[in-house]
């Protein structure tokens, strides 16, 4: 993202962008971030001064908070696996530290966006009310809730995208979408990880049928018919090949069944 192309690509969507934010100029938004604000703080600078121009209708406010929940739970999930002597080897680390940092600017993006009107972080049960009871000393169990994480992450941005579609909240759709594909980055590492250690023999970095654990991450991702039309064996594409091909959304129903377990 180049931070200084973001209010001139908002002023595309909406004429009326400088009086939104009325609260600072475009010089002296730029001059601080050129100034005073480090690098790590400049989406959290940007989501701030959005959150008054944009951040206000109901459907917005309950989409962002919504993430911000997942990201909480992300977020909390790497502190722990990050934090837990022996857990992750050596080699992979890095890749869990990278991803553990972009999980925190994720977390810091929304709360500055939404303000005080953010939701509270809950407390979490990260072994799934006990289906996981070694996820932070089995590195394996650690690896397959990483990645189920990361797959619901994708999902559950992709379902929520329509509600982010009105004219006021077009720019927060912008940052959201941003997020998802980082989340998607994350569950391709991971995913690959899985293969690479053994742990799921023949993983690939994207989704099979609805191959995955547990279940109900990948309900629906075998499906085969996009805009009407079934793909299977067209040009002869088998049906792995089509699912392969495309990723399904999820409703904010399912996901939220899905991450409940994890709430402490």
């Amino acid at each position: 993202m180049n931070i200084f192309n973001i209010i001139s690509e908002i002023e595309k969507v909406d004429a009326d962008v400088y009086e939104r934010l009325a609260h600072i100029s475009r010089r002296s938004m730029f001059n601080t971030i050129g100034k005073k604000v480090s690098a790590f703080a400049i989406p959290t600078l940007v989501a701030t001064s959005l959150s008054k121009a944009y951040a206000t209708t109901p459907g917005a406010i309950d989409v962002l908070n919504y993430a911000l929940t997942l990201e909480y739970l992300e977020n909390e999930f790497y502190i722990a696996g990050n934090n837990a002597s022996g857990l992750i080897p050596a080699a992979e680390k890095p890749i869990f530290t990278q991803i553990g940092k972009h999980e925190t600017q994720h977390v810091a993006f929304l709360l500055a966006a939404l303000g005080t009107k953010a939701v509270a972080k809950p407390k979490f049960d990260f072994t799934y009310k006990g289906a996981f009871a070694d996820v932070l000393s089995n590195y394996k169990t650690f690896a397959i809730v990483s990645h189920a994480l990361e797959d619901t992450g994708v999902r559950a941005y992709k379902g929520q995208a329509g509600n982010l579609m009105t004219a006021e909240d077009k720019p927060l759709l912008e940052y959201a979408l941003q997020i998802h594909s980082v989340e998607a980055r994350h569950a391709s590492v991971v995913r690959r990880l899985l293969n690479t250690k053994g742990f799921v023999a023949g993983a690939k970095g994207w989704i099979t049928l609805n191959q995955g654990s547990p279940a109900a991450v990948y309900a629906g991702e075998d499906n085969t018919t996009q805009g009407g039309v079934n793909l299977e064996g067209l040009a002869g594409k088998s049906k792995e090949a089509v699912t392969e091909a495309f990723d399904e959304p999820l409703t904010k129903e399912a996901v939220l069944a899905i991450a409940t377990p994890f709430l402490g």
